[in-house]
């Protein structure tokens, strides 16, 4: 992730929550908002219902990495926020159907 920011700030997550445009899908939400600078800012947040500590961490492990492998072909200057929908069951995903999602949502909002 070079050319992308972590967004940690909870005001930060609520402004792209706010304005920002939504594309829902089976295992997350993604919220993405032009902000306007040469890099990209990304945030995973992921609700405690989901799982434990582990399940949690290994879910944002999974995305960063396929955010990492997919940032290269990403439009700069936007801001995206990722939410696990709380609901998806830990058995029913793994690395590849977490890459095909991203990859369907990033062309939907043509910033891939």
């Amino acid at each position: 992730m070079k050319k992308t920011v972590i967004i940690k700030k909870n005001y930060e997550f609520r402004n792209i929550l706010k304005k920002g445009i939504c594309y829902r899908g089976i295992l997350f939400d993604i919220f993405i908002k032009k902000n306007g600078k040469n890099i990209n800012k990304l945030g995973v947040a992921i609700s405690k219902k989901a799982g434990n500590s582990v399940k949690r961490n290994k879910i944002k492990r999974l995305i960063r990495e396929n955010y990492r492998l997919l940032e290269e072909n990403l439009k700069m200057g936007n801001s995206i926020v990722i939410l696990w929908k709380k609901n998806a069951e830990f058995k029913n995903f793994d690395f590849y159907k977490i890459k095909k999602e991203l990859e369907e949502y990033f062309k939907k909002s043509k910033i891939m």
